[in-house]
């Protein structure tokens, strides 16, 4: 996996503005939201559901025998700006213990509403499981 800046540009920060990856396993994983693998809230608040969604995330990837650095990019969906604006060094803190300094290319969007209440956050996730790793 290739972290792709062009030359001149600033580094982004949490993120990479593209990956280049080898052929390999390529693993789609649907938009996770923040309740546990019964399907149950236990928070309403931002932080705890980020941190599950992420956890789902990786756990539907090792289901599929991949590791969190096999993420080549991630969508966010949130639907609190202010809520998420001032938990960044939390989030970022959960990221940190669960993907290490892996960043892949992501986008954050925030939308009105997500399917799954109280869900305030939802991942999705493309990985690329290495050939090598599959054989």
């Amino acid at each position: 996996m290739t972290v792709l800046l062009p030359q001149g540009w600033k580094p982004p920060i949490g993120y990479a503005n593209g990956i280049a990856v080898e052929p390999g396993r390529i693993v789609f994983i649907a938009g996770q939201v923040g309740w546990d693998a019964a399907q149950v809230f236990r928070s309403p608040e931002l932080v705890p559901q980020f941190e599950q969604a992420l956890e789902n995330v990786l756990a539907v990837l090792a289901e599929a025998g991949g590791r969190p650095e096999h993420i080549c990019r991630m969508t966010v969906y949130c639907i609190d700006k202010p809520a998420y604006l001032a938990a960044r060094a939390e989030l970022g803190g959960v990221w940190r213990r669960l993907m290490g300094r892996h960043f892949p290319a992501m986008s954050m969007i925030f939308v009105a509403d997500l399917l799954d209440h109280p869900g305030k956050v939802e991942l999705e996730a493309t990985a690329v499981i290495p050939a090598a790793v599959n054989a």
